[in-house]
């Protein structure tokens, strides 16, 4: 073999791609996982996937699983029953957010606008940015002759749920005593207040939303008794603002 021969040769082997590292590339982007989380996205079976695609359930099944390396018009089949490109299989998929908040790396803030607070509360979700909800533990402490609960309102809406002690919550016209394990779910655009009636502290977990899932706002509100509308959801708010 002359040198030039020999020369083509070794860049020819440069050049080609490794049999392992290309099934690595594959293993890396997860094909099979992605295909299994769009099945079972759409509630779909096996059986049923492969009447759409021409594609046997247990050639499906050994896809889903990384035994065997799909072809190109393999997933071009699969991505048009669940209307994807092809380079949904290939893209770089987000990382999946989670987050710990430690009880001791939480911060302690009193009631805003007022001199005598008559609550504290600690932000459950301060280390996630641009976050949709806002989860707070709420300490409502018991009333002296110098504290009054004060009213407040904002966009969106609140969901509560007593953990311990009593509470009264006051929302617009209505006034309903809650104890440990009742929960209420209510506009935050309507003026509400709480105030602890018990001898102790009560506890409270609180989720506020800035407005409600866009499905949810294309659903009339259903009336309830006295006429007004129910309603539900959440209010989004930084760790340092006033629930």
């Amino acid at each position: 073999m002359s040198e030039l021969a020999v020369m083509k040769s070794d860049e020819t082997q440069k050049t080609q791609v490794d049999p392992e590292t290309a099934e690595r590339f594959i293993a890396e982007k997860r094909i099979g996982e992605r295909i299994k989380r769009l099945r079972l996205k759409k509630s779909m079976g096996l059986v049923e996937l492969g009447k759409h695609t021409g594609l046997s359930a247990s050639f499906l099944s050994q896809l889903e699983t990384g035994r065997v390396v799909p072809t190109l018009r393999n997933l071009a089949r699969i991505a048009m029953v669940f209307s994807k490109d092809l380079s949904y299989f290939f893209e770089t998929e987000p990382d999946s957010l989670f987050r710990i908040h430690r009880r001791k790396e939480r911060v302690r803030l009193p009631q805003t606008g007022v001199e005598f607070p008559t609550y504290y509360f600690e932000s459950l979700g301060y280390m996630v940015p641009d976050r949709p909800m806002d989860p707070y533990f709420a300490e409502f402490i018991p009333l002296t002759k110098e504290m009054e609960p004060k009213g407040h309102m904002h966009p969106g809406f609140e969901f509560l749920y007593l953990l311990d002690g009593e509470l009264e919550l006051r929302h617009g016209d209505h006034e309903c005593k809650l104890e440990s394990g009742d929960a209420a779910y209510f506009d935050a655009s309507t003026p509400h207040s709480y105030q602890c009636v018990g001898k102790k502290p009560a506890g409270a977990i609180i989720v506020t939303m800035h407005q409600a899932p866009p499905a949810m706002q294309a659903v009339p509100r259903p009336a309830v008794a006295g006429g007004k509308p129910a309603v539900a959801g959440v209010m989004k708010a930084s760790g340092r603002e006033s629930l």
